[in-house]
């Protein structure tokens, strides 16, 4: 029996042994299969749990601001892909002085309505305080859907590519004036409201950055396909609304305010309820702060215009007017992104001193481009006009967290926000106006910026000296 069970005994021995060396072949195999796998979902994987670290960072994640950064930056890549499209239909497509009177009708059509429907804005959302989750994932559907008819308008060239344009810049702005309100619920605890914001833009700005290689590569296939790459980018979006925090939707202790710079405003609380609501006693400082912002936005819109047709007539020596125009904006981005770095870095050290400093400068350095205009002048006031920007919209937010009571504070930014996106849309219109002649151009830029300066910088100033300690009381 000995004899007899040996060679089972082998042979299950030699089986199992057998068995376990096939398995182990096919568990090497499949190991093999899972790390390679491994390795090629790395960038995604890795970049998407790098984004997230970034994003919710010092308690940004347990508040909800990382969503809402994440959130933004899914905004400013679509709206970059909607951007692509639409130039390289209207502009790039045929001769300049086709080219000018085409974004002249894309003006006329979609700005000048724009221009009234923007005021509306912040006080018709401010009636939906309860509902600003679905606002923001409304703004994102509404430009999803439109991206689809833009689709088919940039091929057949039907004038419906005009209004979809214009639902798109109303939904896109719509989505600002919400934004901004938003913010102040997200803090995380000891977060200044200036450091959660430039948080929000600086995602904002890299999610462009990275979307404007992709969308003109996206172009290169098809003039539908950035459109397309929108519409996706704008359903994520939707959907990611959503996962924003339910207290984003709560109004509790919110109150309307009233935009005032003068005195008889600033008397506390009104007895009786207003017929309209408004922006009620937010302070001197503040807008002040507001119209050197304006000057600012407005500077913004002209530029542009004016330097798109500019250089595209009259491109920077040696260089294409593709590179040239590729040239300025990437000076304005860098210049935009350094301005948010620094007013993070600051805080919200003399905001006052910081956006009369900026604007005087951006006021100097126009004037010195138009006397000597060159291209890398040209390139330097967009470098400086982008910091100065965004280092003053930051020092503008300081000013509104410190001056504006935690009541009417949420109203305050809806409002300063629609404002600003009007004064982009003047400063637009102007510089598509005027003739294509770089030092008469930049001279109207600098009068465009010295007016905002000169108007606020003295009681900019004033209100520094104060301290700013004065709080208007609001019921």
């Amino acid at each position: 029996m000995a004899t007899a069970r040996q060679p089972q005994g082998a042979t299950g021995v030699g089986g199992a042994k057998g068995g376990r060396s096939r398995g182990g072949g096919a568990g090497r195999v499949g190991g093999s299969l899972r790390a390679v796998g491994r390795a090629l979902h790395f960038p995604f994987t890795g970049t998407a749990r790098g984004i997230r670290k970034a994003t919710h960072a010092h308690g940004a994640g347990e508040s909800g601001l990382g969503k809402l950064i994440e959130l933004h930056g899914v905004n400013g890549a679509g709206d970059m892909m909607i951007t692509v499209a639409l130039a390289s239909t209207v502009f790039f497509s045929v001769p300049t002085d086709e080219a000018r009177g085409r974004v002249a009708l894309y003006l006329g059509i979609t700005m000048a309505p724009f221009t009234l429907l923007a005021p509306v804005i912040g006080p018709l959302l401010d009636r939906l305080p309860h509902g600003r989750r679905a606002a923001m994932a409304g703004a994102m559907l509404a430009r999803a859907l439109l991206a689809l008819v833009l689709s088919s308008a940039v091929i057949s060239g039907d004038l419906q590519l005009y209004p979809a344009a214009l639902g798109v810049l109303v939904a896109s702005k719509a989505y600002g004036v919400v934004r901004s309100a938003v913010v102040p619920r997200l803090l995380p605890p000891r977060f200044s409201l200036v450091k959660a914001n430039s948080r929000v833009t600086l995602g904002g700005l890299l999610a462009t950055g990275i979307a404007a290689p992709v969308g003109a590569g996206l172009q290169a296939i098809g003039p539908r396909w950035p459109l397309y790459g929108a519409f996706v980018i704008f359903i994520a979006g939707t959907f990611l609304s959503f996962s924003l925090p339910h207290k984003v939707d709560s109004a509790k202790g919110e109150d309307t305010a009233l935009l005032a710079a003068d005195e008889q405003h600033l008397h506390g609380p009104h007895r009786k309820p207003v017929k309209r609501p408004g922006l009620r006693t937010v302070g001197i400082a503040v807008t002040h702060a507001l119209g050197a912002n304006a000057a600012l936005r407005c500077l913004s819109g002209f530029l542009i215009f004016f330097l798109a047709f500019l250089l595209r007539e009259h491109p920077m020596s040696g260089q294409s007017a593709a590179v040239s125009l590729g040239i300025v904006a990437v000076s304005a981005g860098v210049g935009n992104a350094c301005g948010t770095a620094v007013g993070a870095w600051l805080r919200s050290r003399a905001p006052e001193i910081i956006i009369v400093t900026v604007v005087g400068f951006v006021l100097a350095v126009a004037i010195t481009a138009a006397l000597f205009f060159g291209a890398v002048l040209v390139a330097f006031l967009a470098a400086v006009a982008g910091f100065a920007q965004a280092l003053a919209k930051l020092s503008l937010d300081a000013l509104i967290q410190r001056d504006v009571p935690e009541l009417v504070r949420t109203s305050a930014f809806a409002r300063s926000e629609t404002l600003l996106q009007v004064s982009w849309v003047l400063g637009g219109a102007i510089g598509i106006v005027l003739p294509l002649n770089g030092s008469l151009g930049l001279a109207v830029g600098a009068v465009i910026v010295a007016i905002g300066w000169l108007t606020t910088a003295k009681g900019l100033i004033a209100s520094a000296r104060h301290g700013g300690h004065a709080r208007p009381r609001v019921a």
